[in-house]
């Protein structure tokens, strides 16, 4: 049973309720920020999620499905010993491994990318080689090493190829990255440059009936839907492209997720959180 205490007492997410027990879905803020390469502040990421999610419906046109119908909680941000990055990962993973292995749905809120590792890591060690990552970025993630750190948010899904069977890794959007990370992606993985779409369509057959991880970086969208995030990386796909991607995914085995990069501070409009907050309700009401 997860341990209560290891989370402050935050904002909760649209319609969560606190019963852990008897909910299939749980949402854990990751406040970790210590390794982003341009600007920071994606620590403060899950609070203005939950703060913007209070604006939205519980009913879903998209889906016609509504929150209110789906058991879901919200623990709250997980306390995380700042500038400490293995202690912080290591609390990040023991959170996922015990939802996990309640048999409940990881939902996670970022924070920096890298917070992604520990929480794949624990799903890979439930789902083995079945397990499908599906990866939505601006930036390819593949480097072994960044300013001469293994643990950086430009090398969490290198971290993760390490144990996931490679070939069910499947990047969607990408747009920037060094020629390095685009060779081994090529050679190892599955690689869709710039869309979202259509790429998603190509291989829905050929994972819909493995479980599924996703984990989605808020600028894979294009700067003028999300400008608040640290890594801006013009060219990116709409927010409405983003919707339809996650409704793309319905009703498939989707075993986990989360949504990281949010940062508040370059979001003076709220467009950015307003937008993950959607995402995240869409998803919840799609396949989780």
């Amino acid at each position: 049973m997860i341990n209560k205490d290891n989370f402050a007492n935050n904002s909760k997410y649209l319609c969560s309720n606190n019963d852990y027990e008897n909910s299939s879905i749980v949402i854990i803020g990751a406040p970790m920020d210590y390794t982003v390469s341009f600007k920071p502040g994606t620590r403060f990421g899950p609070q203005a999620i939950r703060a913007a999610s209070l604006s939205l419906e519980a009913y879903s046109v998209y889906m016609n499905r509504n929150l209110l119908d789906k058991k879901y909680c919200d623990l709250g941000d997980l306390t995380l010993p700042f500038g400490n990055v293995e202690k912080s990962l290591k609390i990040i993973g023991d959170a996922a491994k015990e939802i996990i292995q309640d048999d409940k749905k990881p939902l996670f809120l970022g924070g920096e990318h890298l917070i992604s590792a520990p929480i794949i890591k624990e799903v890979n060690n439930k789902y083995g080689e079945e397990l499908v990552v599906l990866h939505f970025d601006a930036h390819t993630d593949l480097r072994t090493k960044y300013f001469d750190e293994e643990n950086s948010h430009a090398t969490v899904i290198r971290k993760a190829a390490k144990f996931l069977n490679n070939k069910n890794i499947y990047h969607f959007g990408i747009r920037s990255g060094i020629k390095e990370e685009y060779e081994f992606a090529w050679k190892n993985t599955n690689m869709f440059l710039f869309e979202v779409i259509e790429p998603i369509k190509m291989v829905l057959n050929d994972i819909k009936n493995k479980p599924i991880y996703i984990t989605f970086d808020i600028d894979v969208l294009d700067p003028a839907y999300a400008p608040g995030t640290g890594t801006p990386e013009p060219g990116g796909i709409t927010s409405k492209e983003a919707l339809e991607a996650i409704h793309i995914l319905k009703d498939m085995n989707v075993v986990g997720m989360d949504l990281v990069e949010v940062s508040p501070d370059y979001d003076h409009s709220g467009i950015t959180s307003i937008l993950a907050a959607k995402l995240i309700r869409e998803a919840i009401l799609s396949f989780l």
